[in-house]
């Protein structure tokens, strides 16, 4: 197994690429359903001043930049290449932290954060706070390498993740997840209990505990009325998983071939999950949206990353039950606007739970969109595991 460095390196044939296909968008007939409000979608008017931003405006040279102030690496591990940023703290005692990111994110969730959780001390926090940062690309996503065969689980990545943090060279380290991030983080603390000294989570799914044998028993009303609330927005919540969980390939021809299309498909996610009024930019601006919707492109990874919702699926059902509960010492970050909540009688049955924050503000993309608040709240985490 071998680490090299890496440069993220877009030439300009592929950006003009991108510019003639937006410029060849072949807009929908008008409909009703094209209008202001995003109750059908993402809506027309604003995905063509999006698009045109995209187009004419925004710096993918500077996105770059952003991208390559990190230093990066790809690994050959298990037989498969996977691209990481690594960034080391100034302050030589840090703990390791492994920072795993989910769908439709990318390592660029962790732009902000990076830097307050490798430096805490030119952010607030204190030296004893620190993070070495471990952020890789999940297969399939970016320049990390797809899956060739069936059964890539959130275990198997998992495993993958904790043999990359060998190769590292760190024997022992916290995990942080959200999103698909945080299911692999949980399947962490199954496999590789011995390597962890604490998990950090941003959304627990709300699964019943099996071990009780009444688990609404536990839940006090705002719990019974949350649950009645996702039970029955579930199934809009979900589409896209449920086209990617089943039919990723047919999906993906479309996507890989239509900026536009890619741009809409992942930008209505950001209006949908993020701590917003009304606008994705009031969470987190254009050009940071557009630098995560531009690596999936240039990379050509939306078919790839779709695939693993398909391979993920038995995870959501039955992968994730009848687990043991959860050993490791745990963090739960409770953001508001997230889409998934477990509640917290629940999550006390299921993990050794030893930190809780109720946030103030933010989404499913807390990272993202509360970056400072999301590094207090690891630094706290830190300070809880002693």
């Amino acid at each position: 197994m071998t680490i090299e460095p890496f440069r993220v390196e877009i030439d300009a044939e592929q950006i003009a690429d991108l510019n003639r296909r937006i410029d060849a968008v072949r807009w929908p007939s008008p409909s009703w359903e094209a209008r202001d409000d995003w109750s059908s979608g993402t809506p027309e008017p604003y995905l063509r001043e999006f698009v045109d931003y995209w187009r004419n405006s925004f710096d993918w040279d500077a996105a770059q930049e952003r991208l390559n102030q990190f230093d990066q690496f790809t690994a050959d591990v298990s037989g498969r290449k996977t691209h990481f940023i690594h960034a080391r703290s100034p302050h030589p005692e840090a703990t390791p932290l492994l920072l795993v990111h989910g769908w439709p994110g990318s390592v660029v969730e962790f732009f902000e954060v990076i830097p307050r959780l490798t430096d805490p001390t030119a952010f607030g926090g204190s030296a004893a706070d620190a993070y070495h940062v471990v952020a890789p690309s999940l297969p399939g996503c970016a320049w990390s390498a797809p899956a060739t065969e069936p059964g890539m689980s959130p275990a198997k990545i998992a495993g993958i993740h904790a043999e990359l943090m060998e190769l590292v060279g760190y024997d022992r380290y916290v995990a942080q997840g959200g999103d698909w991030g945080a299911v692999i983080v949980r399947c962490l603390a199954d496999i590789a209990s011995d390597k962890l000294i604490g998990i950090h989570v941003n959304l627990v799914l709300p699964i019943p505990p099996q071990e009780v044998d009444d688990p609404e028993a536990l839940l006090s009303d705002e719990d019974k009325a949350y649950l009645a609330h996702y039970a029955a927005t579930d199934f809009e919540i979900s589409g896209y998983s449920h086209i990617q969980g089943s039919k990723p390939l047919t999906l993906g021809y479309g996507m890989s071939d239509s900026a536009v299309g890619q741009a809409a498909w992942i930008l209505e996610k950001f209006y949908a999950w993020t701590d917003n009024n009304g606008d994705p930019a009031d969470a987190i601006d254009w050009d940071t949206l557009l630098t995560n919707i531009s690596v999936y492109w240039l990379s050509g990874c939306f078919g790839s990353a779709a695939n693993i919702y398909k391979q993920y699926r038995d995870a959501i059902t039955g992968g994730l039950r009848n687990k043991p509960r959860v050993t490791v010492p745990t963090g739960v970050a409770n953001y508001p606007k997230e889409i998934w909540h477990s509640p917290r009688p629940w999550i006390e049955t299921e993990y050794n739970l030893v930190h809780w924050a109720d946030m103030p503000a933010g989404g499913h993309f807390a990272a993202l969109e509360q970056p400072q608040a999301f590094a207090e709240d690891l630094w706290s985490f830190r300070q809880a595991l002693g």
